[in-house]
């Protein structure tokens, strides 16, 4: 049980940058939602690399369940894996004005808990 929760864990933020990267950043662009400015450019650069990290610490996280799915119970990865899911919903609350990301980083955050609980 604790293996496919964390799978789920990670999967859901891969799929959650994903999703913020097309919903957010590629289809605003292609729609050209937004005035070119600083303001534009803060706006798809924070995105991106929000999305981006979400996805690449996601994808460890699935290559450490893979590979070595008892490191992932280890207590330096669960707090790292809780440390970021945070952070980024720090940065949800600071600079997003959408919900959705926050959610996702809940969600996260719920299912590294859970499977903290299950090990």
């Amino acid at each position: 049980m604790h293996r496919w929760i964390t799978i789920a864990a990670y999967g859901w933020l891969v799929l959650g940058g994903i999703l913020h990267i097309v919903i957010d950043v590629a289809s605003q662009y292609l729609r050209s939602t937004r005035a070119p400015g600083p303001a534009t450019t803060l706006y798809y650069g924070l995105n991106t690399s929000y999305a981006a990290g979400q996805i690449f610490f996601g994808l460890l996280g699935l290559l450490l369940v893979r590979s070595s799915p008892e490191l992932v119970s280890t207590w330096p990865i669960v707090t790292l894996s809780l440390v970021a899911s945070v952070c980024w919903l720090v940065i949800g609350y600071a600079w997003m004005e959408y919900w959705e990301p926050k959610a996702m980083a809940c969600v996260f955050g719920s299912l590294i808990l859970a499977a903290t609980l299950t090990r």
